[in-house]
């Protein structure tokens, strides 16, 4: 990865990592993928499209291939806030048991959901302030956790590239 890239995934983790959390409380885990990581990523992408006939992760391989690196967010844990609210779907916090679903575990304690969601926000805000392209996705975060590159509940996904052309729209719709 580029001195200059490698800087601006750098600055996406501290824009994710400062971001406000319910409570004060950081349930999140931050890390970037790149060089080799990025292409077995892919390729595993790709493996995983054809067995499973879910369509668009071969597209989806193809920005991954043709990114800088990959910020990955995830929340660490389902840690539900206290609050008794009723958002998760619950009465309780106390009630929320997280099972694990097909890519994710849930339902989730929806403050953290939140709490990830502005970290995603500040850290494609800060790639789009330094004119580096982006996207927020799921398909490349659902195969990292499959593979163990990432942990997490639930994780988000951020490719990063900088090049004449966004390189993630106007992209084929399977």
């Amino acid at each position: 990865m580029s001195g200059i890239m490698q800087t601006v995934a750098g600055l996406m983790a501290v824009a994710a990592r400062t971001a406000p959390k319910s409570l004060g409380q950081d349930y999140l885990d931050i890390q970037v993928l790149a060089g080799d990581d990025l292409r077995r990523l892919a390729d595993e992408m790709d493996k995983f499209g054809r067995e499973t006939g879910k369509i668009n992760f071969d597209r989806d391989a193809e920005n991954i291939r043709h990114s800088d690196a990959v910020l990955f967010v995830s929340l660490r844990e389902n840690q539900p806030l206290g609050l008794d609210c009723g958002a998760c779907g619950q009465d309780k916090c106390a009630q929320l048991e997280s099972r694990q679903g097909p890519d994710f575990e849930g339902p989730l304690c929806a403050w953290r959901v939140m709490d990830l969601g502005i970290a995603i926000g500040s850290a494609a805000k800060t790639a789009g302030i330094l004119n580096v392209d982006n996207r927020v996705m799921y398909r490349p975060a659902a195969v990292a956790k499959k593979m163990g590159l990432v942990k997490g509940a639930i994780v988000c996904a951020i490719p990063i590239s900088a090049t004449s052309k966004n390189i993630y729209f106007d992209r084929p719709v399977k």
